[in-house]
Order: C-alpha cells, then structure tokens, then sequence
C-alpha cells in the first residue's frame, strides 16, 4: 500500500502538486501538499492542498464551489513532484480563469490567453 511519507519532501516538509484536467490535459494550476494533504486528497478524493500563507489544509472549492475531484495521482521519478489529474468544477485560478496559466510570453510581451469566467 502506498505510503505519502515515501514521497520526497523540501525542507518545509512540501512537495509541488500540478493539477491538471484528465480529459483535456490542460494544466490547471500549481499548489503545494504536505504527506497529510497527500493522504486526505487519496482517502476522500478531494484535492487538498496546503495553503502556504495560511499554513492550513486547503480543500480546492471549499469555499468557492470550484472543486476538484482526484481521478489519479501520478508521482514523478524522482518522487518529488505529483502529478494530479482531477476532474475541475467551474474555475481553478483564483482570478476565475480555468487555469492559472493565462499569461503567455511571446516575442517579449506579455499576452492574456483566456479571460475570466462570469
């Protein structure tokens, strides 16, 4: 059975968390999990993130509605970074964009690649 504590943590005890859409591939967003948060998100199903700035557990949609649902989780090679592969309700970037990915750099200049959902 899998153990979150086999997975290599920094030295804050976290490990970078990259979710994205299992059916589009779309990268959704980057957040931090600790073995706990690891653990709740695998027992529940709920991605649960550990908020950095609050330093509490963070349950993706809480709040806003704008849950997570854990389809699988995937660990890299090194086991130092996840991959989790979620089915997202409504938006995943705090600004109400689906990804916190909307910014590209091209030719030296910023542009905007998708704006806010209503």
């Amino acid at each position: 059975m899998f153990d979150p504590a086999s997975l290599r943590y920094d030295a804050n005890g976290l490990i970078p968390a990259i979710a994205q859409d299992h059916a589009t591939g779309q990268v959704l967003m980057l957040a931090w999990m600790n073995a706990e948060s690891v653990a709740r998100t695998l027992e529940t199903g709920r991605v649960t993130y550990w908020s950095r700035s609050r330093q509490s557990f963070w349950i993706k949609g809480e709040t806003s509605g704008h849950t997570q649902r854990l389809v699988e989780m995937r660990l890299d090679c090194d086991r130092d970074c996840l991959l989790l592969l979620i089915e997202q309700t409504g938006p995943a970037c705090h600004t109400n964009r689906r990804s916190c990915f909307y910014t590209a750099l091209r030719d030296g200049a910023e542009v905007e690649l998708m704006a806010p959902e209503d």
